[in-house]
């Protein structure tokens, strides 16, 4: 039960805390999307050839002919009853194309954070047992391969090779290919609901078509986890209680998997918590190549026209799942080293 209040505490704390920072994005976005080129009432009032009043009435209905202050002022109780507004690029509230997009994304990124994680653990663990080795360098060497080339070059080389010349992977259009039916909605999560549906086919399907933009997405933060996992396992390495354990005979496995591993997860944590939001937000380019659904292309596509309303709702989505990932890290935090408290 002290546990138990100490986390709902340290949270309740935490987020608290994080309330000055959400509404100072929100402000800086909407701000922002107002001072930069380009005039929205243009580009939906029938393009340039537009008359004069036609484009002052798309103005009039959007509310771009009222004070900057009295629309921040609108914006910000829109905000607080969960209208975050109307999309003029698709007709549909912003929030009705989130939730129809965001687990298309979540999907693909927490899919690839579990195969990063998965390659970069036992790569970092690997590289601190063997300092200045073969296997030390050829990690780095791979590390520094993943930082160098870009996500968007990543993903057309995977593409050509495992799609056009191996022909083992299906055609990056999507989700689903056109000849694979949707599961009933019930998560949003393709893999998921196709578990609950006890729909084989169409689960397969999915797993095919998420392999590849998940490895381009996994490749690219592959570095900093497993370099984070390496320097926080050599410090640990180096620590009074490891010799101490290695002194009284445990065996070597025990140590590093019991004792070193543990203790050496706390910075790894900070890190994957970093990289997810990273992902969900910067994946717009993998979006793109592999034509994924997903929320950052959506952004991009409202950018690109001018559209106030997505492109705000995007980035108070990305700054929300932010607080929420620090919250889910403070949690694990105390959960992993019950030694840290509130303070």
């Amino acid at each position: 039960m002290t546990t138990l209040a100490s986390i709902s505490r340290r949270t309740g704390t935490r987020f608290v805390s994080s309330l000055p920072a959400l509404l100072g994005v929100v402000v800086f976005t909407f701000i922002l999307m107002r001072v930069l080129p380009g005039d929205p009432a243009v580009f939906f009032a029938s393009g340039p050839n537009a008359g004069k009043a036609e484009i002052e009435e798309v103005r009039r209905l959007m509310g771009l002919d009222q004070p900057l202050l009295y629309q921040l002022a609108l914006y910000l109780r829109d905000i607080a009853t969960g209208n975050l507004g109307r999309s003029l690029t698709t007709g549909q509230p912003v929030l009705a194309d989130i939730q129809q997009r965001l687990p298309a994304s979540l999907e693909l990124t927490f899919t690839a954070l579990v195969l990063a994680l998965t390659l970069a653990l036992p790569l970092g663990i690997a590289a601190a047992l063997n300092p200045g080795k073969l296997v030390d360098h050829a990690v780095r060497f791979a590390c520094t391969l993943g930082v160098c080339v870009p996500t968007f070059v990543s993903g057309l080389l995977l593409i050509y090779a495992f799609y056009y010349l191996l022909g083992w992977a299906p055609d990056p259009t999507g989700r689903l290919d056109i000849f694979a039916q949707a599961p009933p909605r019930i998560t949003g999560f393709l893999l998921i609901d196709s578990l609950i549906a006890r729909d084989g086919t169409t689960g397969l399907a999915a797993a095919s078509q998420l392999i590849l933009p998940a490895a381009t997405m996994a490749l690219f933060v592959l570095a900093p986890l497993a370099r984070m996992t390496r320097a926080s396992m050599l410090a640990v390495l180096g620590s009074d209680f490891i010799r101490t354990a290695d002194a009284m005979g445990l065996s070597r496995a025990r140590v590093v998997g019991v004792y070193a591993l543990r203790n050496a997860m706390l910075p790894v944590l900070t890190i994957a918590g970093i990289v997810f939001s990273t992902m969900l937000g910067a994946n717009v380019l993998v979006e793109k190549v592999f034509s994924w659904p997903g929320v950052a292309s959506y952004a991009l596509d409202a950018l690109l026209a001018s559209d106030y309303a997505p492109v705000q709702g995007f980035v108070l989505l990305m700054a929300s799942i932010f607080v929420v990932v620090n919250l889910t890290i403070d949690v694990l935090y105390g959960i992993a080293d019950p030694r840290i408290g509130i303070e």
